[in-house]
């Protein structure tokens, strides 16, 4: 039997006081939306103009009436929409841009805005992770109120031992930590824990873990599938983003989709091209409110990840609101003839390959007569895969086994044998469009 997650007895405490009901939880968090709406309008000078003539939403259907904030938005306007006094500002996090023009998007926040984050980390860890554990952080945490500081002082709550390390950056010093510091689980980003439990397989290093998190970017199941199998343990996968204040959603055992943190962010799925909302079970972008920000509160913000509300209970029996597992993003699909190509597509055909720690992909020329160029980093062992191989599992991708039958695709591949962890990618991870090509 699955335990059901813990975090439907917190959130319930936090909005009920008690015992969980969906339908009180949601006239309490739509109470937190008009305390947000009033508090935006009051003192954030951009939502001053922006929500000028709304009403205040009585229902979940009346949210459809206020207008959506969007990325640009804060790109342009990002000190605009501060509540609060610049010294209360405590962290501002500055987000990659890669493929966009213009300024760069600043998210800001209060010390009480990253208690919220703390208070998440910790009760979603606790889905997996027991007192006295020892959890090694491969993220950012270096710096005062990253995301790594914040989930070490969640852990430490929790009662674990966490430990700071900082993004992979040798996989054979990182492997060493894991077996210096006894090390029971981890979190960490997909890739770099993926090429970590091939480097150690190759090492010959038995490495045997509770469970791995999965963040800052979309897992793969090939990716998953892979460390769990090398580090005997169960994998979870966390959805945040830093306009969310980096606490989203976390799977528990049941891994049936990401429960969310319903006391802190009100959960939309929207057509993409009527921006009317969907029911559950179809897909869409998601759209976020957050409930108890002070700093830099969002209201309806557009945060371009398609996926959907998983309707009914989770098999876990809790009644929180899930989120399928997140894959793509609206605009980063690359037409190819009558198909569209996405990273989610490449991701779960490459990192099957043994052997294959990161890849970078990019696209050129118009349409029709495109190219496709992949350039994978591969462990340096015999029988790795080489270019051939990657050419071959690319050609079994729907997508691109069309386009390149039709005559539109060219597909060229680079393979670079490693020994150690390489840098790829200078932004997010993205399939590149090249000059003349257009999405």
């Amino acid at each position: 039997m699955i335990d059901k997650t813990p975090l439907e007895d917190w959130i319930a405490g936090i909005a009920l006081g008690g015992a969980s009901d969906a339908g009180r939880l949601r006239d309490w968090q739509m109470a937190r939306i008009r305390e947000t709406v009033e508090l935006a309008r009051k003192k954030s000078p951009f939502y001053r103009r922006h929500l000028a003539g709304t009403r205040l939403p009585q229902r979940p259907e009346d949210l459809a009436d206020l207008p959506f904030t969007c990325p640009d938005d804060v790109r342009r306007e990002g000190l605009r929409f501060i509540c609060v006094p610049q010294g209360e500002i405590a962290r501002v996090v500055t987000l990659d841009t890669s493929g966009t023009s213009g300024p760069p998007k600043r998210i800001y926040f209060t010390k009480s805005d990253q208690e919220l984050t703390v208070e998440f980390f910790r009760h979603g860890m606790s889905v997996f992770t027991r007192p006295g554990q020892r959890v090694l952080i491969l993220l950012p945490c270096h710096r005062e109120g990253c995301v790594g500081d914040l989930l070490h002082t969640a852990l430490l709550r929790l009662g674990a031992k966490p430990v700071k390390h900082g993004v992979i950056q040798s996989l054979p010093e990182t492997l060493e930590a894991i077996g210096a510091g006894r090390i029971d689980a981890l979190v960490g980003i997909p890739a770099q824990v993926n090429a970590l439990a091939r480097y150690a397989a190759w090492a010959g290093r038995e490495v045997k873990l509770a469970n791995a998190l999965l963040t800052t970017d979309h897992v793969p199941e090939a990716v998953a599938a892979n460390v769990a199998a090398r580090f005997g343990c169960e994998v979870f996968g966390h959805y945040g983003m830093t306009e969310m204040g980096l606490g989203g959603g976390v799977e528990c055992r049941a891994h049936a989709g990401y429960h969310a943190f319903a006391a802190d962010i009100y959960f939309e799925v929207v057509d993409p091209v009527s921006l009317r909302p969907v029911p559950d079970g179809e897909y869409g972008e998601v759209v976020i409110t957050t409930l108890r920000r002070r700093g830099m509160p969002l209201i309806r913000y557009r945060t371009g990840d398609v996926s959907r509300i998983l309707p009914g209970a989770c098999p876990c029996g809790s009644s929180l609101l899930r989120l399928e597992r997140l894959t793509r993003r609206l605009g980063t699909g690359v037409r190819l003839h009558a198909d569209e190509l996405h990273l989610c597509d490449l991701d779960e055909t490459l990192f099957s390959l043994p052997g294959l720690f990161d890849f970078t992909a990019a696209v050129s020329g118009p349409a029709p007569c495109r190219r496709l160029y992949v350039h994978a980093a591969v462990l340096d062992v015999p029988n790795s895969p080489g270019p051939g191989d990657v050419a071959g599992a690319l050609s079994r991708i729907g997508a691109v086994a069309r386009a390149a039958k039709q005559g539109c695709l060219t597909v060229e591949t680079e393979v670079s044998k490693v020994s150690d962890w390489v840098w790829l990618h200078a932004g997010k991870r993205r399939i590149v469009c090249e000059e003349g090509v257009g999405r």
